[in-house]
């Protein structure tokens, strides 16, 4: 699907340098999540775009830390970064997952700390009844 933002709402939300970072992997990126985990929740379509821009912020942010605190003398700087994993690690991912009122993004998170899906199955080893006998008879 076409993404549904674009690079300069993206730079809207935060500071970068346009000559610098190409913003199309991360929205890229976003507009897979919301696609899979938003598409069908019955959002507007100004709903979905304003989740992709968020995560396509978050994203960028978790490449590119934005600065907390700079000082010029002693050179000093410091991040503003959460410790913490997905969404919760950025302010973006954060307010992402408040826009998914439906909790799409809510859920992902939940499955990623809890591991992957395992999908069960079983693989039986053993022998037929008529291999058995077909077994015993040789």
């Amino acid at each position: 699907m076409a993404a549904r933002t674009n690079d300069s709402n993206v730079r809207a939300i935060i500071e970068s340098d346009s000559t610098i970072t190409d913003l199309e992997p991360f929205i890229t990126m976003a507009n897979e999540l919301v696609t899979e985990c938003c598409g069908d929740a019955g959002y507007t379509d100004t709903r979905l775009e304003l989740i992709e821009r968020l995560l396509a912020a978050h994203f960028y942010c978790l490449r590119d830390m934005r600065a907390k605190m700079e000082r010029a003398g002693s050179v000093s700087q410091e991040y503003d970064t959460k410790l913490d994993l997905y969404f919760a690690h950025t302010h973006h991912g954060q307010m992402a997952l408040m826009m998914d009122t439906n909790g799409g993004l809510a859920e992902l998170q939940a499955e990623a700390k809890e591991g992957a899906k395992v999908a069960a199955n079983m693989l039986w080893l053993g022998m037929t009844a008529e291999e058995q006998l077909e077994a015993q008879n040789e």
